[in-house]
């Protein structure tokens, strides 16, 4: 990986790193609903939506970013809209998996996103972030399904766009390794894809986020956050690990990036927390206001 990673990326003045931008437009500050799912059914949180929202609004977050389950169900739209309204935090959006690659799934993909993207309509919600998924046994994506992938994040993002919904591609770490092997399919394809990357995975996968983050910056609409420390293993928030978060202040503010920062906790299996989620969040929301700027 050594070649591509070693991007050639403009140095920042020296004054600027380690130390928190100045916001010059309001940065949308949101949490991901990964750390409740990981604990439920499936991953998913119908069932626990009002515990979501009360925990959100409690420690000082702008939105939720849901993951897709709740969105397939009329009644779980319905629930969602009045907890939109009882605590006045929105929906920004979902994340949304499914194998983009695979011919087969195609209309099946297209009909669950228009059915999820309709709902998300309803709710006011702007964003949904892609995974495309990867094979069985972690193969490399052959030329033909990169074209079946592209070809349907082109349909997807069209229909998004139709309900007032942005397509941002979000990245595990299967998309950016092996030098961005799938991402890059998928640029090559699509150069003005929007990305909303997960400074995390890309740690986790050899890539150094601020290089990442300029090399492709006229696609960066949306950003995922989540610490970790220097083994490797998550914190219980973002801040008590050894990302360095100024540094990363310094290049979004560099890039002049506009889109959502969405907080996302994990937790590693078998992990016991030692305190509620809702203050992990607190802290998490504290710590990136204090930071990043925002």
């Amino acid at each position: 990986m050594a070649g591509l990673l070693a991007l050639q990326a403009c140095s920042e003045p020296s004054s600027a790193v380690g130390s928190a931008p100045t916001a010059k437009s309001k940065i949308t500050v949101g949490t991901h609903i990964w750390v409740y799912a990981k604990h439920q059914k499936n991953y998913d949180v119908s069932n626990i939506l009002k515990d979501i929202w009360q925990d959100v609004k409690y420690a000082g977050i702008d939105g939720v970013e849901l993951m897709e389950h709740p969105l397939r169900r009329l009644d779980k739209t319905s629930e969602i809209k009045a907890l939109i309204e009882e605590h006045r935090l929105p929906l920004i959006g979902t994340s949304y998996g499914a194998s983009f690659w695979d011919k087969q799934k195609t209309n099946e993909i297209v009909e669950d996103l228009d059915n999820i993207l309709t709902n998300m309509q309803t709710l006011g919600a702007r964003t949904i972030g892609i995974s495309v998924g990867r094979p069985n046994g972690n193969r490399l994506k052959t030329d033909e399904e990169l074209d079946t992938q592209a070809a349907l994040i082109i349909r997807a993002t069209a229909l998004a766009k139709s309900k007032g919904v942005v397509l941002n591609l979000h990245n595990h770490t299967y998309e950016v390794e092996n030098e961005l092997h799938d991402l890059l399919g998928t640029l090559n394809r699509i150069p003005d894809a929007k990305l909303g990357p997960d400074i995390n995975w890309l740690l986790r996968a050899g890539v150094e986020p601020n290089a990442f983050l300029k090399r492709f910056k006229d696609n960066i609409v949306f950003l995922h956050l989540r610490d970790q420390y220097a083994s490797g293993q998550w914190p219980e928030s973002v801040g008590e690990g050894d990302t360095d978060f100024s540094q990363i202040a310094s290049t979004l503010q560099h890039i002049d990036f506009k889109g959502d920062a969405i907080i996302e906790l994990a937790h590693e299996d078998g992990f016991a927390p030692t305190r509620p989620i809702k203050e992990s969040l607190k802290m998490s929301r504290e710590y990136v206001r204090s930071t990043m700027g925002f």
